[in-house]
């Protein structure tokens, strides 16, 4: 692994409430890592990962919840 690349291998996956069993768009994150929130595709969980720092993760969890 890399130095720039966050470590995700002991991450634990959470689905979306808002993803549906229909083949829609489904997201999971992978949160409570040192730093560091994972997000990726829930069809395709051996794809790509974004991987964010935590505050800014943070930070865009809150807009959205006050509709920013």
């Amino acid at each position: 692994m890399s130095p720039d690349r966050p470590n995700l291998s002991a991450a634990l996956w959470c689905k979306s409430s808002y993803s549906n069993g229909q083949g829609g768009e489904c997201v999971e994150v992978a949160d409570g890592l040192p730093g560091v929130a994972g997000v990726r595709d829930s069809k395709n969980t051996g794809g790509p990962v974004l991987a964010f720092p935590a505050d800014a993760w943070a930070a865009f969890v809150a807009g959205v919840k006050d509709g920013r």
